[in-house]
């Protein structure tokens, strides 16, 4: 029990590692496309090149973890990500960025893929929340860390040097942590299901489709809202670069703490219930970063992000009931790939937008975006309810 309980601390520090990078380019970006003498919406190329890694390493992270191991597979992933992030902190040309940016994508996707099958497979439910929780933690830190080298004069090289530090000494820990795997990592290769159901057969039950949108309108509202978030503050409402990280910094805290706190109401709330009032608590956040005051985005950012952080657990954790067991794994599938495409695809979309609309279009994207994802969250719940009022 002893080394269960020392390798889930393991799992949580990588899980932390994950998020510190997560959320450096948006706060430093406004600094950054200067130095790089680059358009300011070429942060979202950037953006899209990690996620694209992402989402190929997933695809391919299950063969991976079979053959080499889940500590394996976690080590040299995060030891990938270090050294793409240092590779950032010597870095002085946009070309660059953009190809470290390949091995960034790529080990994060490993690593979230890895981590999230194995403590699916070997640890309570709980502990699967909590460690989105810890994602947040990290991607909280990432803007603090950012912000304070900013503040203190330092350029934004520093900011990626230091939370390259950081992984190098996660890659330590994990290198460490090794013979806690070692039973359990041999145990993973017999136990990827599979499905011989193809995406069209798939596609034909009810509610998929609305599922896919609702996924992958989600991630676009979570991942454009941290991307540029910054860059509003600092060209739409006149903040300065360090104010305006660590106003990104709270939209994070926002996300950790309301997904730390969905997991006691989730005893008391559907599945559904809670993806709804988050949608909701978002609504009040972007009316109240629509009033002209300056206090009023501290509240705001807060409240996105409190907003954002029920909705996506609570959206897997529905899988199962809303399509059944059969084809759970599957369906999982398709809608992170459907939420990485957003990740990937809708920042840069937004960056293109708002050289011709200007930065404070931000708020009415978002909206848009939460429009759609609240209207097909009903049809997804309207059609999974009619499918289990029919008859077998």
């Amino acid at each position: 029990m002893m080394k269960k309980g020392l390798l889930l601390v393991v799992i949580y520090l990588a899980f932390i590692s994950l998020g510190l990078p997560d959320s450096l380019l948006g706060p430093a970006w406004p600094t950054m496309y200067i130095d790089l003498a680059v358009p300011i919406h070429f942060a979202g190329i950037i953006s899209m090149i990690v996620a694209g890694g992402t989402v190929i390493s997933s695809l391919f992270s299950a063969r991976l973890i079979a053959r080499l191991g889940v500590a394996s597979v976690t080590t040299c992933s995060v030891l990938m990500t270090a050294l793409a992030l240092m590779g950032f902190s010597f870095s002085h040309h946009f070309i660059f960025l953009c190809l470290l940016a390949i091995p960034l994508g790529l080990g994060a996707g490993c690593v979230d893929a890895a981590l999230n099958n194995y403590v699916a497979l070997h640890y309570k439910a709980k502990h699967m929340n909590w460690l989105h929780c810890f994602w947040g933690v990290g991607a909280a830190v990432g803007p603090i860390i950012m912000a304070r080298q900013l503040a203190n004069g330092e350029s934004w090289n520093s900011g990626y040097f230091a939370v390259g530090s950081i992984q190098l000494a996660l890659v330590l820990v994990l290198l460490l942590s090794i013979p806690l795997w070692m039973r359990r990592s041999a145990t993973l290769s017999g136990d990827h299901g599979d499905t011989k159901a193809g995406f069209k057969t798939l596609l034909r039950i009810a509610g998929l489709k609305q599922a896919l949108l609702v996924f992958f309108c989600y991630c676009s509202v979570e991942a454009t809202f941290g991307l540029w978030g910054a860059s509003y503050l600092v060209f739409a409402r006149h903040l300065e670069p360090d104010d305006a990280a660590r106003l990104v910094s709270i939209y994070y805290v926002g996300i950790t703490a309301g997904r730390f706190a969905s997991g006691f109401i989730a005893g008391h709330l559907t599945n559904k219930q809670l993806v709804y009032m988050g949608q909701g608590i978002i609504v009040l956040g972007l009316l109240v970063l629509l009033l002209p005051f300056d206090a009023a985005l501290l509240p705001g950012f807060l409240l996105i992000g409190l907003g954002c952080a029920p909705i996506f657990p609570s959206l897997l954790h529905e899988t199962p009931r809303n399509f059944g067991e059969k084809h759970a794994q599957a369906i999982m599938g398709m809608q992170m790939a459907s939420a990485y495409i957003g990740i990937t695809l809708m920042p840069l979309l937004f960056g293109k937008l708002a050289s011709y609309l200007g930065y404070s279009f931000l708020l009415g994207f978002i909206g848009l975006m939460l429009v759609l994802q609240i209207v097909m969250t009903y049809n997804l719940n309207r059609s999974v309810s009619t499918k289990k009022a029919m008859p077998d």
